[in-house]
């Protein structure tokens, strides 16, 4: 079936509204689960539906898998394991728009980790949009307490830290170290890898058994989301969006996914303090700053004078 350019924008922007949303649906989750708990049980429910799909759209290539199987368990690991671990355990104590706006900044972080592995500099304008990029995060942390020399941040904030630079190594390696494998195949085999991770630990650290059934209707509404909107329905529709539109095209969406999250917990009637929207904007400035996009709008708006 052909996809209209419209309509790749429309699930394109599904997609980042689904992670917009995945950050308080976690907070919901962990609010009466353990946090290696709910992102195991998060997890389950996406390998069931996207190994459905799987089966359906493409089927089982083993050579694939025998090829790319190294590649597969150590992505999985850092890029799902990791990455969704330290976002569970990190808004124990962190907030939903930071974590967002932390997650934000992982395009550029990728970037750099590219150009790091191709030994070559990174852009100057990658370096700026980093640097504005985490001036804008440091006043949502903080709530501003930074411009007065003060730095008082949740331990939460650095574990979701390191979870985004995990997920931009992840971004990264599956364009580096996958071969001939389909984006859905790399999907489902990360994912699978990476929830067979978060359950040793989960089990080494938690009782899932015990704590499961134990947990509340909402927190299990929370995670079947994730599982099913948050994480397969959102991987699917960036996708889409990538191969009608161009990766290109459809990076500049991401940008939406803060801006999504900030939205969705201003509805739930949390607000944020004037100096942390101010701090969003910034943020957006640098992710933008830092992929290019301002000097390709001047320099299409100088064209335009020309003309």
């Amino acid at each position: 079936m052909n996809t209209s350019p419209t309509s790749a924008v429309v699930m394109t922007l599904l997609a980042t509204f689904f992670w917009g949303s995945n950050f308080q649906a976690t907070k919901i989750a962990i609010g009466s689960l353990p946090p290696w708990t709910a992102s195991v049980e998060r997890f389950i429910i996406a390998v069931v539906c996207i190994y459905a799909i799987l089966l359906i759209k493409e089927g089982i290539r083993w050579d694939i898998l025998s090829k790319n199987v190294v590649a597969y368990v150590v992505l999985g690991i850092i890029g799902v394991a990791g990455f969704n671990g330290s976002l569970f355990v990190g808004l124990q104590t962190s907030s939903p728009i930071t974590a967002s706006l932390i997650m934000a900044t992982t395009p550029i972080s990728a970037n750099i980790i590219e150009a790091f592995i191709n030994r070559q500099a990174p852009d100057k304008e990658r370096i700026l949009g980093m640097i504005i990029s985490l001036v804008g995060v440091c006043l949502v942390i903080t709530n501003g307490q930074i411009l007065v020399g003060h730095l008082d941040f949740a331990s939460g904030d650095i574990i979701i830290l390191a979870g985004s630079i995990g997920w931009a190594a992840y971004t990264v390696g599956t364009r580096k170290f996958v071969s001939d494998a389909t984006p859905l195949e790399t999907t489902s085999w990360t994912m699978l890898f990476g929830t067979l991770a978060l359950a040793a630990v989960a089990f080494t650290v938690e009782n899932p058994i015990a704590s499961i059934p134990a947990g509340s209707g909402i927190s299990l509404l929370a995670t079947v989301w994730m599982g099913i909107a948050g994480s397969v329905l959102a991987y699917l529709f960036w996708n889409i969006g990538i191969a009608v539109g161009g990766p290109g095209k459809t990076s500049i969406f991401f940008n939406f996914v803060p801006i999504f999250a900030l939205l969705i917990q201003m509805a739930m009637g949390i607000f944020p303090h004037g100096v942390q929207l101010i701090g969003v904007a910034i943020t957006i400035l640098g992710i933008l700053v830092g992929q290019g996009r301002l000097i390709d709008l001047k320099t299409k708006c100088t064209a335009k004078v020309k003309i």
